[in-house]
């Protein structure tokens, strides 16, 4: 399976952007996708999830932060609000179609004045 994102950029704070994500090669059953970051010295970590009817926010971006999954497609989107200066990281679409797990190469996303 590949993953292949796009849409991060530079953004002042309050801005938005938008991410998507899009999956091919050997896909017959993807359980999930969804997005997470990483910034620098720190830990990657869950922005964003979706699997089945459940959908998993990081409390950080509750109320800003909104995922989509196109399932016909093979894709999930980020939309990303209200963006803060603590939301720049590099950001990474990740999929799972058991018993693996997948990652996209990253975009980064810097929100700066």
């Amino acid at each position: 399976v590949q993953l292949q994102a796009y849409g991060g950029g530079l953004v002042q704070p309050g801005g938005s952007l938008r991410l998507s994500c899009a999956a091919s090669g050997s896909i017959f059953s993807i359980s999930g996708m969804g997005w997470y970051r990483q910034a620098p010295g720190n830990e990657r970590e869950l922005v964003a999830f979706t699997s089945g009817d459940i959908t998993n926010y990081a409390e950080s971006v509750k109320g800003r932060f909104t995922i989509s999954r196109d399932k016909a497609k093979n894709t999930v989107d980020l939309q990303m609000n209200s963006l803060k200066p603590e939301d720049t990281a590099v950001y990474y679409c990740n999929v799972v179609q058991l018993p693996r797990s997948y990652w996209g190469q990253g975009t980064q996303v810097t929100v700066s004045s």
